[in-house]
């Protein structure tokens, strides 16, 4: 485990790598890999994390071209490809040709543009829902992302653990008990009451980033100043969710950690909050595992959680082509292929309208009406959270804050001075 202290140094590194990022200039080089195979074709790398729903798609790409071969490289987890970007942005070189960007670190890469390709095509105006375009343009009028999906969430739960524990398992009726967080927890307080051996959610700071989504100037206020440390919002937020996880509610686990994917087939807890790029992860960690489900609701009213950009960064050897993969990857059409992979609920107006989106069922989920719910769940969404330069950095050291806490190696009080003291040192 690391300390607290290494955790900071984390972070402050971190740090050093924005400001590293505002101060060097991106310099020409080739891509991660040799820019060609063996036999002479081109060789294209898309680098992504966690579930794009894209390894059919580039075998589909692949199989298409003739002078051209594509490889994805999928990082474990989305801060190993947010290191890896930012060291090799920094480095001027050794980027793949195609860079996934989470939505998160967007406003921190957008300061750093020209060292990503203008994407702007005739060919692809209108495709995207407004705000994800907006989000993806310069100043002066540079595309330098084409939008992959959204993440509108709902909750997924454990009909067969919500029976043991006496309470409804019909989506219809689950989606009653969730409609705010109070209800929620609640229902939460009850189910560990009798089910103990079974946390009722999966991580505290996965909670609490549900909860962070639902404010629109959380850590950053509109003209991006820091607001963190007296935002009561935020401090409501992390009070709540380290209170519940001493109350049982909490694995207590880091989502992406090795206990924590475990946790999907020891029956670990009953419920999460579930964007629709996390079905595709639940699918994958709890193969075999019957009784998942979805409900169409999510408390509070509506939250939105993640997304991502495919980039193509200048540094790369063969920018013409890359950009044409990020184009054919990013169109309605394939997009929609990657819902039915891996749920990325798409961000293309097209494909939003598509029947076959809408009329989408999942066998693991007990043949929930997967697309239906999803896009309810986008359609109750009613404002953007913001999410500024130092965003990214400042919920990194409020996810580690709270894990302090659910490790014991900090009281909720000392662990949110910490967080202050953090916060401080971002400026």
């Amino acid at each position: 485990m690391q300390t607290s202290k290494s955790r900071r140094v984390r972070l402050a590194t971190s740090a050093l790598l924005a400001l590293t990022l505002a101060t060097t200039a991106a310099a020409c080089g080739g891509s991660d890999d040799e820019g060609t195979t063996a036999d002479g074709k081109i060789k294209l790398t898309v680098a992504t994390f966690n579930e794009f729903g894209y390894e059919e798609l580039i075998e589909e790409y692949n199989a298409m071209q003739d002078e051209v071969v594509v490889e994805q490289k999928k990082a474990g987890t989305a801060n190993e490809h947010q290191d890896n970007l930012y060291t090799k942005l920094a480095a001027g070189s050794g980027l793949s040709d195609i860079e996934a960007v989470e939505v998160d670190w967007w406003a921190a890469l957008m300061e750093q543009a020209d060292a990503f390709e203008d994407l702007s095509d005739p060919e692809v105006e209108g495709r995207w829902l407004d705000w994800k375009t907006e989000a993806a343009t310069t100043d002066d009028g540079r595309l330098i992302g084409y939008g992959t999906d959204i993440g509108p969430e709902g909750i997924c739960y454990r009909a067969d653990l919500l029976e043991k524990a006496g309470m409804p398992t019909d989506r219809e009726e689950v989606a009653k008990m969730f409609t705010t967080w109070d209800d929620y927890f609640e229902a939460g307080r009850q189910f560990v009451k009798k089910v103990p051996d079974v946390a009722w959610y999966d991580s505290s700071g996965a909670t609490a980033q549900a909860m962070i989504n639902q404010t629109e100037y959380s850590f950053e206020d509109e003209d991006n100043n820091v607001i963190a440390a007296e935002n009561p919002q935020v401090k409501e937020v992390f009070d709540t969710v380290t209170a519940l996880s001493e109350e049982g509610l909490s694995t207590q686990l880091v989502q992406w950690a090795e206990d924590w994917t475990a946790s999907f087939q020891n029956d670990g807890f009953a419920t999460m909050a579930c964007p629709g790029w996390m079905l595709g992860v639940i699918e994958g960690n709890a193969e075999g595992v019957e009784g998942w489900d979805i409900a169409n609701v999510f408390p509070g009213g509506a939250g939105l959680w993640g997304g991502s950009y495919l980039t193509v960064p200048t540094q790369g050897d063969h920018v013409e082509e890359a950009k044409e993969l990020a184009k054919w990857l990013t169109a309605p059409e394939q997009q929609l292929k990657a819902f039915d992979a891996k749920f990325t609920f798409p961000s293309q107006v097209e494909a939003l309208e598509d029947p076959g989106l809408l009329d989408h069922t999942s066998p693991f989920f007990n043949d929930a009406p997967t697309g239906q719910i999803l896009a309810d769940r986008a359609e109750a969404i009613e404002f953007i959270p913001h999410k500024g330069p130092k965003y990214a950095d400042i919920n990194t050291a409020f996810q580690q804050a709270i894990q302090r806490v659910d490790e014991g190696k900090e009281s909720p009080e000392d662990a949110w001075q910490s967080f202050l003291a953090d916060v401080e040192r971002l400026g």
